[in-house]
């Protein structure tokens, strides 16, 4: 009996961790990347923040450490890019995205931002969570 409870428990692990991103799962997220890349580059950060989910356990991480809640999130973009050259225009490539479960997403990328004050780039790795079949960023980690 309990070697039969081990091979359902390791089956449903496989199984779960075998979820295939869809085409249709997948051009939404990357829609959500397009959009934030077009308000990024238009200077808007109330559009760019449309693409996490506003809850308060949204994370970003980056060099300074976590900062949690969408609100706090977009407090730490609008003191760091407060002017058009200090944002610059942002492409981004992305690596590879997979499911984790049939709500759950993780997108890994790089970015780069051709600024008049001095180019960045880096990587990021984003967790997606599907909502109301929508696809938002519950957690970007940026360095």
């Amino acid at each position: 009996m309990f070697r039969y409870l081990i091979l359902v428990f390791l089956f449903s692990f496989f199984n779960l961790n075998s979820q295939t991103l869809s085409t249709h799962d997948s051009i939404l997220i990357t829609s959500v990347m397009d959009k934030q890349k077009q308000a990024w580059n238009n200077f808007d950060i109330d559009e760019f923040m449309k693409g996490y989910l506003n809850f308060e356990n949204l994370v970003f991480s980056g060099k300074n450490g976590p900062v949690y809640g969408w609100d706090n999130i977009k407090e730490r973009y609008l003191r760091a890019y407060s002017s058009k050259d200090e944002m610059g225009e942002l492409s981004f490539k992305i690596d590879n995205i997979f499911m984790i479960d049939y709500n759950s997403a993780i997108l890994i990328g790089r970015f780069f931002l051709k600024r008049i004050v001095g180019d960045l780039s880096g990587h990021f790795t984003l967790v997606f969570k599907k909502v109301n079949n929508k696809w938002f960023i519950i957690s970007d980690h940026t360095s």
